[in-house]
């Protein structure tokens, strides 16, 4: 596919990054010269300074003939105005723009090919904030991830000593849980990932991601370590736009307090929330937390926009008693580092968004793709179209169906129905198959397991 990127910022960069080892044509607009000529040393990509929305320069770029343009430059109104050059001049075919600002968000008149012609709208303050509301729904969970309308999730947890199944094969866990059918999609082991079957034996410590309907997420958590209490007090760091979402998000089923540290924001915020208690003061403000009791928080989210303060607030509430700590980093190269030891759950947020854009580059009718591990792994679902004839997965057992290596499917969506992935479950057209791809450079021969052949038509 022909690409334009608009922004070589955070989600700009990592985008490029994802797309072009995977063959795609990728060009990458932005003013910041110095910028551009770093992402060009590490990529095969072609990049143009200029201003995003100016005609000459999305035609500079090769938005004649571009398959698809995606916006996510730090400015609202550049990445609009630049769909709407793109569609009136280019008749571009596909076009995805960040919007971050609820101003436009709530009025969904506006994107339309009548008005401002943005086929994919993606904003990444709502996407963090769903992502930490799972997260503080299911409490000990590193990361979970919705399909097919939430029917069923793929939850990464770690292996605690001293759980149920920590030095069991995995065959042990269906006799273990007859009633509950679940299946582990993949191990993560010392970072080195590991496709499970029946005598896997999960040790302390794996990084372990399990599919199931929703309904059993929990009962399979507990097997794997020990269960963590809901939380209830929730201490946010950070009235921006995700710590105002979430706070508006949690406030009614949680006791939410946020601390903000200009006077100005928290006025704003305590007229737009009902029942969350709005500080003024610093997160790293040792008496502030004392005084605000931080030993009898749940969770601490720090989720300003300093990495820094993020990291050293949340080490802090960690050693004055927080129960858990989440923590933004928008720096990838922090996140490694910090998740683990002090801070519980690391947060990248171009990572958690890259997935939403992902699912409209991928090629076959793919609904949701979720990226996993920093980017290494995917998790995908795929709607299976056609017949035995026009299709490769369609008519066939699971067993019978040709993966790429290190590919595996977790489970069938059929209506309301969630069926575990087991090899004689035969695929019908219009299953939604939720896939686990542990090595990227196989994402094309996915594409093409669910792209129909001539004879369906």
């Amino acid at each position: 596919m022909k690409i334009i990127i608009l922004g070589a910022g955070q989600v700009g960069g990592t985008l490029a990054e994802h797309l072009a080892n995977e063959e795609n044509d990728i060009t990458v607009v932005d003013i910041n010269e110095e910028r551009l000529r770093e992402l060009q040393n590490r990529l095969d990509i072609r990049t143009v300074i200029g201003t995003a929305s100016y005609p000459n320069i999305l035609r500079q770029a090769g938005g004649e003939d571009a398959d698809m343009l995606i916006a996510v430059t730090s400015s609202d109104e550049i990445n609009m105005v630049a769909c709407q050059v793109a569609h009136t001049l280019f008749r571009t075919p596909t076009k995805i723009g960040r919007v971050r600002s609820t101003a436009y968000l709530t009025r969904k008149s506006l994107f339309s090919n009548d008005a401002i012609p943005v086929d994919v709208l993606i904003s990444p303050e709502q996407v963090v904030t769903d992502h930490i509301r799972r997260l503080i729904e299911y409490p000990g969970a590193l990361q979970v991830l919705d399909f097919a309308g939430g029917l069923a999730q793929l939850v990464a947890v770690k292996a605690y000593y001293g759980g149920p199944l920590v030095g069991q094969e995995l065959g042990f866990l269906r006799r273990h849980m007859p009633t509950i059918d679940t299946r582990v999609a993949a191990i993560y082991r010392r970072d080195r990932p590991i496709i499970p079957t029946g005598d896997t034996v999960i040790e302390a410590d794996d990084e372990v991601f399990f599919i199931a309907a929703r309904r059993d997420i929990r009962t399979v958590m507990g097997e794997l370590r020990k269960v963590d209490r809901d939380f209830r007090r929730v201490l946010i760091a950070g009235g921006g736009n995700i710590g105002e979402r979430l706070a508006e998000t949690l406030e009614h089923k949680h006791q939410v307090k946020i601390i903000e540290h200009d006077l100005h924001r928290c006025g704003t915020l305590s007229e737009k929330l009902d029942r969350t208690v709005v500080l003024h003061g610093s997160a790293t403000s040792k008496r502030l937390m004392l005084e605000e009791n931080i030993e009898d928080c749940d969770i601490y989210c720090a989720l300003t926009n300093d990495d820094e303060v993020n990291i050293m607030s949340s080490m802090l509430a960690k050693r004055l008693g927080a129960k858990k700590v989440l923590t933004l980093i928008n720096n990838a190269a922090y996140v490694d580092l910090v998740q683990g030891g002090e801070i519980d759950i690391a947060i990248s947020p171009q990572q958690t968004t890259i997935g939403s854009l992902l699912t409209h580059v991928r090629r076959g009718d793919i609904v949701n793709v979720h990226s996993l591990r920093r980017g290494a792994a995917e998790a995908i679902e795929a709607i299976a179209h056609g017949d035995k004839r026009s299709s490769r997965v369609v008519g066939r057992t699971i067993g019978e169906v040709d993966l790429p290596s290190g590919t595996s499917i977790g489970a069938i969506v059929r209506g309301k129905e969630v069926l575990i992935a087991h090899d004689d479950v035969m695929i019908e057209s219009g299953d939604h198959l939720i896939l686990f791809v542990i090595d990227k450079r196989r994402i094309r021969d996915v594409e093409r397991l669910f792209q129909v052949g001539l004879t369906f038509f």
